[in-house]
């Protein structure tokens, strides 16, 4: 299937001409983040996202300005399906939480559970993922997300440890390619049977394809903003070969379309996808959020409220911030 051409940079005062910024609380921590900003286009083919996270710099930023400039001034790829299957999120909360947080995924029937997290045990991760596999059942299907916070040493070890609970893959658990290598050596050699994903060493990597050319996964994670947009992520996963599965980065619905556009493009989509994170914000922008709905989300544009716009408008410091954010960034991709 041959990917759409991408569109022209648009100039800036045209991005600039229909910004609105947002600000929604967190139902809990994720992360890091409590609140969840984000600026929104609105280009000629409809609305777009952008909102990298605060701490990246003009030229990471400049792929998530991509992105939305291909959804609001471009198009999306013909989809494959009318539906994409989502699993719930389960962030680094205690065990005791979990059943509530698993309670906001209507039907979803695989759960992805953060483990690694700074200031907690691997005692902690184990308790969350029991209580994971207790609320789900013997069916439900679990895989975990380190964000890069083991060595190899701790999650050759943590990994003995929670294979117990019948993982389906464990995401970045080592931050360096290197590492994801020796990695999946050492859990063959122990017998250890999870598999690896790589997800930041995808999207933060300038070459990433990486992963697959020196066997570091067995499957890849890609996310439409930090790529560039649904074409160069479609692009991305032929070019590694591997099993995809498609994440999302805290968006909003509008940016939550996206993720979903390239699910549904997908020629395979073995897994279900990360997309249902909607539902671990306090609101949304869209008066019909896109959340799973008996574990699957419908494809297709997501338009905001206006009201809800207004409803969860950022202060206008940052939304001075997040102006200065979009010429730095366009600058780049000038």
């Amino acid at each position: 299937m041959t990917s759409p051409t991408p569109p022209e940079l648009p100039a800036l005062a045209d991005l600039l001409a229909g910004l609105r910024v947002v600000a929604i609380p967190m139902r809990v921590r994720f992360r890091g983040v409590t609140v969840r900003e984000a600026a929104l286009l609105r280009g000629p083919s409809g609305w777009a996202e952008f909102a990298p996270f605060l701490e990246y710099g003009p030229a990471e930023s400049a792929r998530w300005l991509a992105a939305a400039v291909e959804a609001g001034w471009g198009r999306w790829p013909e989809p494959r399906r009318g539906v994409v299957a989502v699993n719930a999120t389960v962030p680094a909360v205690a065990a005791a939480d979990v059943p509530g947080v698993l309670a906001r995924f209507d039907g979803a029937t695989t759960a992805k559970v953060k483990v690694a997290e700074r200031g907690q045990r691997l005692e902690d991760d184990l308790d969350r993922v029991a209580a994971v596999r207790d609320v789900m059942g013997p069916g439900g299907r679990i895989r975990l997300d380190a964000n890069g916070g083991w060595s190899v040493a701790e999650a050759t070890d943590a990994l003995g440890r929670l294979a117990a609970y019948r993982l389906e893959y464990a995401e970045q658990p080592c931050a360096q390619v290197s590492e994801l290598r020796e990695l999946r050596l050492a859990l063959a050699r122990r017998g250890t049977e999870v598999l690896v994903a790589a997800d930041e060493s995808i999207r933060k990597a300038e070459d990433p394809v990486r992963v697959a050319r020196e066997e570091a996964a067995d499957l890849v994670v890609v996310k439409v903003a930090p790529l560039g947009g649904v074409s160069r992520a479609l692009d991305v996963v032929a070019e590694c070969g591997l099993p995809a599965v498609v994440s999302s980065a805290l968006d909003t619905s509008v940016g939550m379309a996206a993720g979903v556009a390239l699910a549904a493009a997908l020629p395979e989509l073995p897994f279900a996808c990360g997309l249902g994170t909607v539902a671990l914000l306090e609101g949304d922008v869209a008066r019909v959020p896109l959340l799973p709905r008996a574990g699957v989300l419908p494809v297709g544009r997501v338009a905001p409220d206006e009201a809800l716009l207004a409803r969860w408008a950022a202060p206008a410091d940052r939304v001075a911030w997040w102006t200065q954010r979009v010429r730095d960034s366009w600058a780049v991709l000038a």
